[in-house]
């Protein structure tokens, strides 16, 4: 396995975000929340965390990618369960970014969750490290993240991963995150019997991750969305 570059952020543009009652981030640039108005916590759950059946999965050594860090919540959320279930071992997560939130921004968007307020002390203060060097490394996680329009990023990434979280603005308002050959290159760092699952059940998704080779699944969604997409490398 070959290991990805981190790359630095090269300035401080982060994105424009105003919050709806104060308490949920709303991107400007796509006019989207970066998660759940009934949920988040709830959402990951139902959407990533169970939609790849991570509770059966887990175990050292296992790789995860994602489209959009975002808020940083699945991360905290994913090795907040791998805790919670005391795994063994190391978590690898990686996660490609084109609009990293400032630190500011990414704990006043966790501060949402009490649930994890134990995990979310533990990084407010590494947040600005990650965006400055690209990767934190502790005793049980590696996280690295990857700046950058995604569909030039991932071509030089290797990493046959495990799952993957596709959690991109809806594809109506972030098509470039939902293109076909980006599908292909997450298809190409997929390892055998690998899954992905998203929250958005568009058919353009569905339709892109079958012609990058997937066996698509449209299944329950969460909360005021009646359908989700999982998908598996066979």
């Amino acid at each position: 396995m070959t290991k990805e570059k981190c790359k630095p952020l090269k300035n401080d543009t982060h994105p424009t975000v105003f919050w709806r009652n104060d308490r949920i981030p709303i991107a400007e640039k796509f006019d989207d929340p970066y998660y759940s108005l009934d949920n988040g916590l709830e959402e990951y759950r139902h959407v990533f965390l169970l939609g790849n059946k991570l509770p059966q999965r887990m175990k050292d050594g296992f790789q995860i990618a994602e489209l959009g860090f975002g808020t940083g919540m699945n991360f905290l959320s994913t090795l907040w369960q791998w805790r919670l279930k005391k795994q063994k071992g190391k978590i690898f997560y990686t996660s490609f970014e084109a609009f990293p939130m400032s630190p500011e921004q990414m704990v006043k968007a966790q501060n949402e969750f009490d649930q994890i307020s134990c995990i979310k002390q533990e990084f407010s203060s590494l947040w600005t490290a990650l965006l400055e060097t690209g990767e934190l490394n502790g005793n049980d996680y590696n996280l690295r993240l990857i700046l950058g329009d995604a569909r030039r990023t991932i071509k030089s990434f290797d990493t046959q991963v495990d799952c993957w979280f596709l959690d991109g603005f809806s594809p109506a308002k972030n098509p470039e995150l939902w293109e076909k050959k980006l599908m292909e290159e997450v298809f190409r760092c997929t390892a055998s019997q690998g899954t992905l699952s998203t929250y958005s059940a568009a058919g353009i998704v569905r339709k892109n991750l079958n012609l990058a080779g997937f066996r698509v699944e449209r299944i329950n969604g969460f909360g005021r969305k009646r359908h989700m997409t999982i998908a598996v490398k066979k």
